[in-house]
């Protein structure tokens, strides 16, 4: 069968992240089962137009807006060259492709996260009202009655919340990819870790507060930050003006080997982002067995974690500060949490992820009804 697939950007874009991620794996996948698989999304830098990557076809082509009706464009050259995929998926990060308004193949709607908190802590008053507008108002009159995936049962329920029927939504989670194996100890001296796109809805920042309250309590203590984004400087500045820029280490993009050595050595991962549709990072320094603390009301996060048993959710940056503290302190409590949150990562296989999307995508080729699970096995094909 054919497929395509519509992202924003793709990893290798200087600010992909986890649903570019989940985007390839799937993608990817799909490929290995013997589907073919065209990925639409953003040209940059000196990236080529058309290229392969792991039998995907990948073809990038307008800006950060102007990608939107470009590849509308090419997905209509392509269908008029090729014929009609089977399905077309459509991702919505915060403003959808409008697929169904460029053509008639049957329409999937994936979305990690509805932006509602993220619009105006990235956008200014004007652009934030215009977006969320669009998000909440015109996408789900312009996709009703089509499939919806969601990553997280919380986004399920927030999509639910904007009219979007939860008959048809369906709820697949991130995989998570064995850890490569590493010779790397716990670091001897307190460390946290943030992994993450350098992005303003990130709240980095939140950690180095964390850092700058607890160091005195707690010698030796650091911050590892693995990532790089756009809000580099804003991150390096409030580390400089909080007075702990000697203990805090932003290291940029490292190779996947130095990342998990990073992790490995870490005693506790943050996750200070203001909505996350899942939470990958999470799950990531879970499988070494790191526990994680994040913001209770961060979407997929409370799924990614579970509170009180694989890491710790939280109401505010007081609470946060004084669940790493404990944490720092009590050794025996950090080892169970971490232990626990590792046989819960071993759940989240991209197999398992890449077996529902194939089961689902099977199901509207053949222009059934939508259907609501968090299983696509269920679906019987």
């Amino acid at each position: 069968m054919r497929f395509a697939f519509l992202n924003w950007r793709d990893s290798t874009h200087p600010e992909g992240g986890g649903a570019e991620r989940y985007a390839e794996q799937v993608s990817a996948g799909l490929v290995r089962r013997g589907h073919e698989v065209t990925f639409y999304c953003a040209a940059h830098g000196t990236a080529r137009p058309l290229e392969w990557v792991d039998g995907v076809r990948v073809r990038r082509q307008g800006g950060r807006l102007g990608v939107y009706a470009a590849s509308a464009r090419a997905l209509r050259a392509d269908e008029r060259a090729d014929g009609p995929f089977d399905v077309v998926v459509d991702t919505q990060n915060g403003i959808p492709f409008f697929a169904p308004l460029a053509t008639t193949t049957p329409v999937v709607n994936l979305l990690h996260h509805v932006h509602r908190e993220q619009w105006p802590v990235v956008f200014g008053p004007l652009a934030s009202r215009v977006g969320w507008s669009i998000e909440s108002r015109l996408a789900p009159r312009v996709y009703r009655g089509r499939q919806y995936v969601a990553v997280s049962g919380r986004t399920r329920d927030e999509l639910a919340a904007l009219g979007v029927d939860p008959a048809h939504i369906a709820v697949i989670h991130n995989g998570t990819d064995t850890p490569l194996a590493t010779s790397a100890p716990r670091s001897p001296h307190p460390s946290i870790v943030v992994l993450g796109r350098l992005v303003p809805h990130k709240r980095v920042e939140h950690a180095i507060d964390v850092v700058a309250r607890l160091r005195p309590l707690h010698p030796g203590l650091r911050l590892r930050v693995i990532g790089e984004g756009w809000w580099h400087d804003r991150i390096a500045a409030h580390a400089e003006a909080s007075g702990v820029a000697d203990c805090v280490d932003l290291l940029g993009f490292v190779p996947e080997e130095v990342k998990h050595a990073e992790l490995a050595s870490a005693w506790v991962a943050l996750a200070p982002s203001v909505k996350e549709g899942w939470g990958l990072c999470v799950v990531e320094a879970a499988s070494h067995g790191v526990p994680t603390i994040a913001y209770e009301g961060a979407g997929g996060l409370s799924e990614s974690i579970v509170h009180g048993r694989t890491g710790m959710l939280v109401e505010s940056l007081d609470d946060m500060t004084r669940e790493v503290s404990r944490l720092l302190a009590d050794g025996e409590a950090r080892t169970e949490l971490g232990a626990h949150a590792q046989d819960y990562a071993r759940q989240f296989s991209w197999g398992g992820t890449v077996d529902s999307w194939e089961r689902l995508l099977v199901h509207v080729a053949s222009k059934k009804a939508p259907v609501a699970m968090t299983d696509a096995q269920s679906l019987g094909v």
